[in-house]
């Protein structure tokens, strides 16, 4: 029979595995998460120095609407991962699509290859447009 103690050795490290699995991943390496089109608002506002709004939508979804100052790198394009590869992985991101579908893969991907501060936003531009937050248009 297990003593009262390795019960609660083995219930705090369940307990801290569970803990530190959940919601984005705040690491030593870094910040990699995902944010409300609210909060993104507020990170782009504060303008963290070397901040790149990064829109991954195709360019003419890009053309017809976009977050004021974003960059726009077609993440379906072939050379896609190797522009990404390009960009300053110390640099905090902001990163969005439609409705975050190929934002949340960007966000992972960006987390394999190093990047240390990416906010995705939640629900993409959509969410961004429906919270009233500003659009550049064309």
């Amino acid at each position: 029979m297990y003593s009262t103690r390795t019960a609660v050795v083995v219930l705090l490290t369940v307990v801290a595995i569970v803990a530190t699995g959940c919601g984005g991943s705040d690491t030593a390496a870094g910040i990699v998460e995902t944010v409300s089109a609210g909060d993104a608002y507020e990170i782009i506002e504060s303008a963290p120095e070397g901040l790149v709004i990064l829109d991954v939508r195709r360019e003419e979804e890009y053309d017809e609407a976009h977050i004021p100052g974003a960059v726009n790198i077609d993440s379906y394009n072939y050379d896609f991962e190797s522009r990404l590869d390009g960009l300053d992985r110390s640099a905090p991101y902001v990163v969005y699509c439609r409705t975050d579908n190929r934002s949340a893969d960007v966000l992972l991907l960006m987390q394999e290859l190093g990047f240390t501060e990416v906010y995705e936003i939640d629900g993409g531009i959509v969410s961004w447009a429906e919270s009233g937050l500003p659009l550049s248009f064309p």
